[in-house]
């Protein structure tokens, strides 16, 4: 089969070439519970750039050459002689963690935290290729309308930000609140999950005004473009008090500090984007009373949940997609900004 493999790491924005399209055996199944699927669609994530930059490196374990791709949707190619939830020709997306089902974590419901999980994308061969092999418990079966290029990215960005918007729920009440930072990639999805589950007031704030525009379509309502004044614009909006909720997709380029200016006393502040440090004086901290809330990506029951509001129409992805061995102009597109939305790889021969 035809992979995206990554050989050696390189420093930031020097992405290109570092994935080399390569033939690989395909997977076979060997336990009972495997599932090997068929991709239809492999979103690309500035995640991605990161692991090109080795930042994942000794996290996750991996050893090079391997296929990255951690977001992934397909149909069903084969399954073991257990699997019960999916049949062959099923349409699936792939709950980016491969889990075990029996630590404490996955009896808990908290599977995101599961003590034997692997990653595929991250510490072992992932979906930048034709076939992925995961296990049954790692598949959900979606409604026949989803198709796999339209919805992929939801598997990591929309699942991410789900979890984010779900621990903000009990702040977010009617009259409150949430600024988003960040209306890319990641953060087109929270402001619609923002806008289906919570009555809140919905502020964005980002540089670009094509992505302004965009988080106006999908449900923002207020958007404030980045520059001199933002801060002010924002306070006004508040009256004076700041926001409830932080949601920052972003993590760099100063976005954290921008948000702890606008934060209101008690309020929180949702960390999903990364690059940068926190950086707020201990007393501040205290003395204001805010909270700081790292996500990872959320659980099995975030994901059959998301892609509920998928079918129902009140999540949508803004893609591009490129075929799969384009996979190094895609990552110059992400890398240099020129990607909206999320970027789709789709193996030849997918419609």
């Amino acid at each position: 089969m035809k992979t995206a493999r990554l050989h050696e790491y390189r420093g930031p924005h020097e992405y290109h070439g570092a994935l080399k399209i390569e033939e690989l055996a395909e997977p076979t199944v060997e336990g009972p519970h495997d599932v090997i699927v068929r991709i239809g669609g492999a979103g690309l994530c500035r995640t991605d750039l990161h692991i090109i930059e080795g930042q994942w490196a000794e996290k996750s374990g991996v050893e090079l050459p391997y296929v990255p791709g951690h977001e992934n949707a397909g149909w069903v190619h084969e399954i073991g002689s257990a699997v019960s939830n999916v049949a062959v020709g099923d349409t699936v997306i792939l709950h980016p963690l491969m889990t075990c089902g029996l630590c404490r974590a996955c009896r808990a419901g908290d599977d995101v935290h599961c003590e034997n999980n692997e990653f595929p994308g991250i510490s072992r061969d992932g979906g930048f290729a034709e076939l992925i092999k995961t296990t049954a418990r790692s598949v959900v079966r979606l409604d026949p309308s989803l198709h796999p290029r339209d919805i992929a990215a939801l598997a990591d960005a929309g699942l991410t930000a789900i979890h984010a918007v779900k621990k903000a729920i009990p702040l977010l009440h009617a009259g409150s609140k949430a600024l988003v930072i960040g209306a890319g990639g990641l953060g087109h999805i929270g402001i619609q999950c923002l806008k289906a589950l919570t009555p809140a007031e919905i502020i964005v704030l980002d540089p670009n005004e094509q992505a302004l525009a965009l988080a106006g379509e999908l449900g923002a309502d207020q958007t404030v473009q980045l520059g001199d004044s933002h801060r002010d614009t924002i306070l006004e909006m508040t009256d004076g008090h700041g926001v409830e909720a932080v949601i920052d997709f972003v993590g760099e380029n100063g976005a954290i500090d921008e948000g702890v200016a606008v934060l209101r006393q008690a309020g929180s502040f949702f960390v999903i984007g990364y690059g940068e440090n926190v950086n707020v004086p201990t007393i501040d901290i205290i003395s204001r009373e805010i909270n700081f809330i790292g996500n990872l990506v959320g659980s099995y029951n975030d994901l059959a949940e998301l892609m509920v509001l998928a079918a129902q129409g009140k999540v949508t992805l803004h893609t591009s997609t490129y075929p799969l061995d384009a996979i190094n102009d895609a990552m110059d597109d992400l890398d240099n900004g020129r990607l909206r939305g999320r970027g789709i790889l789709m193996p030849a021969g997918v419609e």
